[in-house]
């Protein structure tokens, strides 16, 4: 018997292996411990029964959708334009960009998002930023770090869409913050929500025109002094809520490309689409 083996266990007179009360112990412990972690569990769910993060209805288990929900969260699968990660209507076999990207190329270099801002993905986002909603924050993790897989050989750092001091005071927390947080935990990718400052009070983008978003956002951002080596030479990926005409992501990758960043990627949890426009 190793020696490994024999701090463990001993044999008796037959051979047979006798476990050492330390073995035991630890036993007892493991085994104690998930009684009580189960018990903690049933009382919370006792306290705090599980709901769809959207409707409410009842569920087994907690940050979850129902059926009905689940099946009105209009994703955004492929074909897709592999810079805008907009919908294409037909696939190629392989990359394509749309007519839309060859237009009017991002200042970002890709864009990826979870589902279309429509129904239940709108209200979510919703429930999230302006009704203290954050219960379904570990699932949209879990979706961004789907939505994010194009870029995960290439992401040094994660980086969420900053609110102005003010606005995070009056929200009490930023909800571009609190998905790449949860974009981080599934990734273990690194995070810096210091590294991009909003400098500079805005607005509310809702309502605005394209030009005025644009002008609305301009100049919004600054990379910090103690976050200027870090950003120097890094692929960031951007995390934001909601990706409309790109203005404020286009304003930040500009910011952090002028920073010296060498490539500029954006996740978000969902995207306003137009419709589907033919290939080039």
């Amino acid at each position: 018997m190793s020696q490994s083996a024999s701090n463990h266990d001993d044999t008796d007179d037959a051979g047979r292996v006798v476990t050492s009360p330390q073995l035991l112990a630890r036993r007892a412990v493991r085994v104690a411990r998930s009684v009580v972690f189960e018990a903690a569990r049933q009382t919370a769910d006792f306290l705090v029964p599980p709901v769809c993060i959207s409707c409410r209805t009842p569920l087994t288990r907690h940050h979850a959708l129902c059926p009905s929900c689940w099946i009105n969260v209009d994703f955004v699968r492929a074909p897709i334009c592999d810079v805008l990660g907009t919908p294409l209507p037909f696939a190629t076999g392989r990359l394509t960009v749309s007519a839309a990207a060859l237009a009017a190329p991002p200042v970002y270099d890709r864009a990826r998002s979870v589902a279309h801002h429509t129904d239940v993905m709108r209200r979510l986002i919703h429930g999230l930023k302006y009704g203290d909603r954050t219960d379904g924050v570990a699932t949209f993790g879990k979706w961004l770090a789907i939505a994010a897989q194009d870029f995960a050989d290439e992401t040094d750092l994660i980086i969420p869409v900053p609110l102005n001091r003010w606005r995070l005071w009056s929200r009490r927390f930023n909800q571009a913050a609190l998905l790449a947080h949860a974009l981080a935990r599934e990734t273990g990718w690194p995070i810096d929500t210091r590294a991009l400052d909003r400098v500079r009070r805005t607005r509310s983008q809702v309502g605005l025109t394209a030009n005025q978003r644009r002008t609305n956002v301009s100049g919004a951002f600054r990379v910090p002094p103690r976050a200027r080596n870090t950003i120097r030479g890094s692929s960031v990926l951007l995390v934001d809520d909601v990706l409309t005409t790109g203005a404020t992501l286009n304003a930040a990758a500009r910011t952090l490309k002028t920073a010296g960043a060498a490539r500029v990627n954006v996740v978000t949890l969902a995207r306003v689409v137009a419709p589907v426009q033919p290939t080039l």
